[in-house]
């Protein structure tokens, strides 16, 4: 049966890889026969996984080792390994299988995946950069400096905060506390830090922008951030929302611009607005939120109670919508450090069948929940009939 599937991939493409589930636990010899069959019948990447996260990197780089020996035609493909993260291996279980001849590592960025997730593309990427003195193999082809953007393009999507010790692009990574280590940086950056921290994307630029910043200092900042506007009205968008945040927060950084870029871009389209949120929470008596959002130029209201005010705001929405949807996520991520930091939430919906994650940013967490669901909503109602307030079609 295998033979025949490859063979019927090769017939519709040049390039078949094969993959054996839970390799890392099967019989060797079972395995060395059924990846020599593969070949012959044209499979040109044999990916090796180590599907439950159960292998130590020895036993697994000596299985790729194995493999490529035993198997009498293993010259003619590339060794590919799949790695999960069950014991905090994934990693180290690739690199091993690179020392060992594997030429290709799938991996994700952030480590997300099933589980306790994948094989870091961050950690296994400068780990090989890093260590070019063990490693048979060059990364130099790489854009490393775009980790850090899009490690924060994934877990904004996804919701899925990294935490601060985060390898690579954690908050904490390149961050040093220690008195002796403070000056031991200082005075060489090799004596605490391996790498740089420009060459993953971290900035060295610690322009810190804040209310009484102009235009221009915005506009330079965000360029220098690798963000440029298609319009003077996109500009001029971002700016005012800028200078609205300026006024909520003393001091505003980097993640605060992408976030609100982020936030100008998803709104741009949008449908829906919020224009007004009032919650009132107060001991031992029900949350109480009322909202008014346009939708298509014409304000709607509605108010209602619940578990806590940000709770109470959802069901306000939902007695506008009635969209029916089903709350998967609702998580709450600090942008920077502080009690004025803004508050990024992100808001899973399920409506129908479709998954869509809405994200909200502010320094009050109750309005960039609303933004949140708000936001959701735009996305479902953007491959759908419009749901109208109260429950017509638009």
């Amino acid at each position: 049966r295998t033979i025949e599937g490859v063979q019927t991939a090769k017939a519709c493409c040049d390039d078949v890889e094969f993959s054996p589930e839970d390799a890392g636990r099967s019989d060797p010899d079972f395995l060395c026969r059924i990846l020599e069959a593969v070949i012959d019948a044209g499979a040109g990447t044999l990916n090796i996984p180590d599907t439950v996260g159960y292998n130590v990197p020895e036993q697994f780089g000596g299985l790729i080792r194995q493999l490529r020996e035993r198997i009498p035609n293993s010259d003619k493909a590339i060794f590919s390994v799949h790695c999960h993260n069950d014991l905090g291996l994934a990693v180290a279980n690739s690199l091993s299988a690179v020392m060992n001849g594997a030429r290709q590592v799938e991996c994700t960025i952030n480590g997300l995946g099933e589980r306790a997730g994948n094989a870091s593309l961050e950690e296994t990427v400068m780990a090989v950069k890093t260590r070019k003195d063990i490693f048979p193999c060059n990364v130099d082809h790489l854009d490393t400096t775009q980790i850090v953007s899009a490690s924060r393009l994934v877990s904004g999507i996804t919701g899925f905060a990294v935490q601060p010790n985060k390898a690579i692009v954690g908050a904490n990574a390149f961050a040093h506390e220690s008195g002796i280590h403070q000056d031991g940086v200082l005075k060489n950056r090799e004596t605490y830090e391996i790498m740089r921290a420009q060459d993953v994307g971290w900035s060295d630029n610690r322009m810190v922008l804040g209310k009484h910043s102009g235009r221009n200092a915005f506009k330079t900042r965000l360029k220098e951030l690798d963000v440029e506007f298609e319009s003077e009205a996109e500009l001029n968008d971002a700016f005012s929302r800028f200078k609205e945040l300026a006024d909520k927060k003393h001091d505003i950084y980097d993640d605060d611009l992408q976030a609100l870029v982020t936030e100008a871009m998803e709104s741009e389209n949008e449908n829906i607005r919020l224009v007004s949120l009032k919650v009132c929470s107060e001991t031992g008596e029900t949350p109480h939120a009322q909202i008014t959002v346009n939708v298509s130029g014409e304000e709607h209201s509605a108010s209602s109670g619940g578990g806590g005010p940000v709770d109470a705001a959802f069901r306000a929405l939902e007695a506008i919508f009635k969209s029916g949807s089903e709350l998967l996520l609702y998580s709450v991520n600090n942008i920077t450090s502080g009690t004025d930091a803004q508050g990024e939430v992100t808001a899973r919906l399920k409506h129908d069948g479709r998954i869509v994650n809405g994200q909200g940013a502010d320094t009050d967490i109750v309005i960039a929940s609303a933004k949140a669901y708000i936001n959701a909503l735009n996305k479902i109602q953007a491959d759908a009939p419009r749901a109208h307030p109260q429950g017509g079609d638009v």
